[in-house]
């Protein structure tokens, strides 16, 4: 079988530190080219892969100003489509814009849908000639067919179990109100624990304005965006992952990694959050801040251990890896 792995260029494949989309595409690269799979990955040409490698884009447009995310993601679309005759089939990893010229596609298209932006880019999924695949039940549009669901699998090789874990609260996310960073800080003011903060800027008003005042260094630390080397460490030195959400989170790669580090999650009840959290085991799902504060006085009760093995079990690369294939073949035949 000779796949196209159509990438995401906003970032390199796999990020340096944020890309979730990208890291997604190159665990799920590397794992079939690790069980003899032909696969050319169409990413960044600084991307780097063991499949063969090939594209237009010189680096992710969110890392160079002087790229234009709209025009690259043309060009590289319109490269790889050019060459999808070459292939058995394309799986999309790259939003809606490749439904707009799945027609063009010489071979089956396969997309990975991970999240909706909004209703008003349905039109592109309703027309596109693809098969579709969820990252969560949660995550189905009813205007869509489905050939099945993947939820993400993880690099556990770079996310060591810790027993013993720490006495901070950690969030790791974009800092953006549909994450609920202020709630997270509100939850460990009044939990009377230290939290440490990861991720990119992504609401840089809402950042000045309700975060950045109250980072001190001490009871609120904000370590930036953090690359892979470091995840694990700090996932692991928790007590727990706060994930007090706003939206309906599709998926929430942070969440299953820090499980796998051992380090339970507390999170609000939306979207993916009761499919990918076994309450009672790899953490609590709460409501609000008042259940978010007693959770964190209960987490002790958690076994470590149990957490994640559990989440090994469920998120590992491997699993996620066969599920593609699996899906690859009800498409190929």
């Amino acid at each position: 079988m000779k796949v196209a792995m159509l990438g995401p260029i906003a970032w390199r494949t796999p990020p340096l530190h944020y890309g979730p989309w990208e890291l997604v595409t190159s665990l799920i690269t590397e794992g079939l080219v690790e069980r003899g799979i032909d696969v050319t990955l169409f990413a960044t040409l600084d991307s780097i892969t063991k499949a063969t490698l090939d594209g237009v884009a010189p680096s992710g447009y969110e890392e160079n100003p002087d790229l234009d995310g709209r025009v690259w993601e043309a060009l590289h679309i319109g490269h790889a489509l050019a060459r999808s005759g070459e292939f058995d089939l394309v799986h999309n990893h790259l939003d809606w814009l490749p439904l707009a010229f799945s027609h063009q596609s010489a071979a089956p298209m396969v997309t990975t849908i991970h999240g909706f932006s909004g209703p008003n880019i349905l039109p592109a999924y309703r027309r596109g000639r693809s098969a579709y695949v969820s990252i969560s039940d949660s995550d189905r549009s009813p205007d869509l067919d489905y050939l099945g669901t993947v939820h993400h699998g993880i690099d556990l090789d770079g996310l060591p179990f810790l027993e013993e874990g720490g006495e901070d609260l950690i969030l790791f996310g974009r800092i953006h109100p549909d994450k609920g960073t202020d709630l997270a800080i509100d939850i460990a003011a009044r939990a009377g624990r230290r939290l440490v903060m990861c991720g990119i800027v992504q609401d840089r008003a809402y950042f000045e304005e309700l975060i950045e005042p109250r980072i001190d260094g001490d009871r609120v630390v904000y370590l930036g965006s953090v690359g892979p080397e470091d995840r694990g460490a700090i996932l692991g030195s928790g007590l727990a992952l706060l994930h007090p959400i706003r939206f309906a989170e599709p998926f929430g790669l942070s969440v299953v990694e820090s499980m796998a580090c051992g380090t339970p999650v507390i999170a609000y009840r939306k979207g993916s959050m009761p499919e990918v959290i076994d309450d009672g085991i790899t953490g609590y799902l709460v409501s609000n801040a008042d259940e978010a504060v007693t959770a964190v006085d209960r987490v002790r009760d958690l076994d470590r251990a149990a957490c994640a093995r559990r989440a090994r079990e469920r998120f590992s690369r491997d699993r996620m890896v066969e599920d593609y294939l699996s899906i690859y073949r009800k498409i190929v035949g």
